[in-house]
């Protein structure tokens, strides 16, 4: 897994890395040096010429000072580093620590994912360190064969650690990364939940609102409507009255659903509403609405009808209610016929009035959307479109799925903006 380039990390991150290189070279550098020091002063100073002297602690400072760029150059700082070893300790004539410069840069080396370079520079040293033994004459060898075994002991150890440490970072960069995208799915997941928690109720509330208030519109125009023509006082008042009442009732039913629907909305400690959800058992109700806004209509049932789960329920009963809505308000229509067909899989609506029908049934209000998604939901469907006497609204509601549905709205969607032209 490719790794992030520390010259790419955040400032903060950067500042972070310079002060470590900065320490780990400082540290390094110290120890060398007052090594080093001591060393030297051990052996007496003056010991060697002084030209040697100085081109030994100019290979210190270039060793040490080479650490501080071994994460950006780590094979060149590895090449540099066992180039300055093999160059002072055959000077030197007292041996120093100068070569843990060295054994940094082949740790850095394999820890940044420069596996094969790390050997080859580890043989590299190996080898080298074996010939330059075997060439010396018997009796002044500085490395026996057990230190040797020991170096390479060593050089494998350092090449070892940092390709674990290197697997380490990389299986550590893998989690964080599965952690991050884990928080980002979930972060989406709630997102994806609050917006469709947002367009369920959205459609709800036009559902309710939409169908009352325009029952309200149509009944209080009519009664303005037979008030405007000056009618005599008893004839006048029964219809004002019974406007009224139908007005009433009307807001009345709207209120009911409206707190349901508003009822996801309480907090937990919170009473929950106790009116019952809407559903084709309360169709009775619907219909007895709509005729007392003038609009004649008429129930057919075909098949046995039997108890239907909630989510489906409630689809069915929106579904007629939204399209008596749309009749009402935009289809100036007379009738409509409300037929129900049941079957042993599945349940039918389909919705007919004999009004103007739609000026454009490809492009449907939102209303009309609502209802096709209500369908979509419980894995059916639903058409809407003119017919020669007007327009209908057919309905497929599997009842197969419906009944593994649990028991909770149908996802919504949509705006609650006014449709254009006959239906929404």
């Amino acid at each position: 897994m490719a790794l992030p380039s520390r010259a790419r990390r955040a400032p903060r991150g950067r500042v972070v890395a310079w002060a470590a290189d900065m320490g780990v070279t400082l540290t390094a550098a110290l120890f060398v040096v007052i090594w080093t020091v001591v060393a030297t002063a051990r052996a007496g100073y003056g010991s060697e010429p002084l030209a040697s002297t100085l081109i030994e602690w100019a290979l210190i400072v270039v060793g040490c000072g080479a650490l501080y760029f071994r994460h950006r150059w780590p094979v060149a700082v590895a090449v540099v580093t066992l180039l300055v070893c093999g160059t002072y300790y055959p000077m030197s004539e007292h041996d120093g620590p100068l070569v843990l410069t060295f054994a940094l840069a082949l740790y850095t080396t394999a820890a940044e994912g420069r596996f094969v370079a790390s050997v080859a520079l580890a043989a590299v040293t190996l080898l080298a360190v074996g010939l330059g033994e075997i060439r010396q004459a018997p009796g002044n060898r500085q490395i026996d064969d057990t230190s040797l075994v020991m170096l390479a002991g060593w050089l494998i150890s350092l090449v070892a650690v940092g390709r674990a440490q290197r697997t380490r970072i990389a299986y550590l960069h893998e989690v964080e990364q599965r952690a991050l995208a884990a928080e980002r799915e979930q972060e989406a997941r709630a997102r994806q939940s609050a917006t469709e928690e947002r367009l369920r109720i959205a459609r709800e509330l036009h559902d309710v609102l939409g169908h009352s208030i325009s029952l309200i519109n149509v009944q209080a125009g009519a009664v303005l409507h037979r008030l405007s023509k000056k009618p005599a006082p008893e004839v006048a008042l029964p219809a004002a009255q019974e406007a009224l009442e139908a007005v009433k009732a009307t807001s009345k039913d709207a209120l009911r659903e409206l707190r349901a629907t508003l009822g996801v909305l309480r907090q937990a400690d919170e009473a929950a509403p106790t009116a019952p959800v809407s559903g084709l058992d309360r169709l009775g109700e619907l219909v007895g609405r709509a005729r007392s806004a003038g609009l004649d209509v008429s129930v057919r049932t075909e098949g046995a009808p039997r108890p239907l789960p909630p989510p489906l329920d409630l689809a069915a009963y929106r579904i007629v209610q939204e399209s008596l809505t749309n009749v009402t308000r935009h289809a100036r229509a007379h009738a409509a016929a409300i037929t129900l067909s049941w079957a042993d899989d599945e349940l039918r609506l389909r919705i007919e009035d004999d009004g103007e029908g739609s000026p454009d049934e490809h492009a449907p209000g939102s209303g009309i959307r609502g209802m096709a998604e209500r369908a979509r939901a419980l894995g059916g469907d639903l058409t809407a479109r003119n017919t020669a006497d007007g327009f209908r609204v057919t309905a497929r509601l599997p009842l197969t799925m419906a009944a593994t549905t649990a028991p909770a709205p149908p996802p919504t969607t949509s705006s609650l903006s006014t449709p254009k032209g006959d239906q929404e």
